[in-house]
């Protein structure tokens, strides 16, 4: 479907995302200080604008459209930036404070939250970050984290998830293991090139889809933690599988098989939608946005 592109009403824009987020017309409103028919009429008026529907109206509750889904991932980070935007104008990002738990498996808390805690810290610095580094998802219903990095969408009522980018895995191993073993020239050699594994089921149907002939029980080094497993694989112990972001970064790593069809690793940042009113929250959900955006 092809959509005339025209400059758009950024109010408009605002109307729809703090809908999309919030999940209804009245706590928008609240949220941005308007009665509920003006921040209806400005979602009817981009619906109008796009020539598209992007909400389904049943009952009381509003649920996207597939066009509306898609729209969403793209305003997202704008709107996140726009609001982050206003908070640091007005001075009040200083000034926010408590604590944010940020859940995010082993990897993602190791090598990546620290550049982005680093920017929370420096733009919020009465926020206490406490960071839940773990590879299970954590219950934000039960509030083990008040925001999580997750890997998988979120299918859960009352959750608001940010699909922010699709990030790739590959194949690692140290310029010492290539030395003694040589290099893997297709995915069959991966079988018998001590390959280390995850305790999960799905890693292993992930490494059959690729072309690797693998059954659970062929893995020598099993972990849950994959900052273990690649650990291992910069001393030199194996072949381990990473994000190409780290692993490319690492120094004496090389990624094999550059060729093979790269593992897709979805990035979703999720929070409870109870949680969205609070203005640490808001900016620290924010910062993560715009940073997990561009990492």
């Amino acid at each position: 479907m092809h959509i005339c592109m025209k400059p758009m009403d950024w109010n408009h824009i605002r109307a729809f995302h703090a809908t999309a987020m919030d999940g209804s017309l009245s706590a928008a409103a609240r949220r941005l200080g308007l009665t509920q028919p003006t921040l209806s009429r400005q979602v009817l008026a981009l619906e109008a604008e796009l020539g598209v529907g992007l909400f389904e109206r049943r009952g009381r509750k509003l649920l996207l459209t597939p066009t509306g889904s898609a729209l969403l991932d793209h305003i997202q980070i704008m709107g996140d930036a726009a609001d982050n935007l206003a908070l640091a104008a007005s001075g009040r990002a200083q000034d926010i404070g408590g604590r944010v738990c940020i859940s995010a498996t082993d990897v993602t808390a190791t090598y990546v939250l620290p550049q982005i805690v680093a920017r929370i810290r420096a733009e919020a610095p009465q926020i206490t970050v406490v960071i839940a580094a773990s590879n299970a998802i954590s219950d934000l219903h039960r509030g083990e984290a008040d925001i999580a990095v997750r890997h998988v969408r979120p299918d859960r009522p009352g959750l608001v998830a940010q699909h922010i980018r699709d990030v790739q895995a590959g194949f690692f191993a140290s310029r010492d293991w290539i030395a003694r073993h040589g290099e893997p020239q297709s995915p069959a050699d991966l079988a018998t090139a001590e390959l280390m594994g995850f305790d999960d089921p799905l890693f292993t149907s992930v490494l059959r889809d690729l072309g690797v002939p693998i059954s659970p029980e062929d893995f020598r080094i099993v972990s849950e933690s994959a900052v273990v497993v690649w650990e291992m694989v910069k001393r030199g112990m194996g072949v381990g599988v990473m994000m190409r972001e780290v692993g490319e970064q690492t120094p004496g790593v090389v990624r094999l098989l550059p060729n093979l069809k790269p593992i897709p690793v979805p990035v979703w940042l999720v929070t409870h939608q109870e949680l969205q009113s609070r203005p640490s929250i808001r900016l620290v959900q924010a910062i993560m946005a715009q940073e997990l955006a561009r990492t």
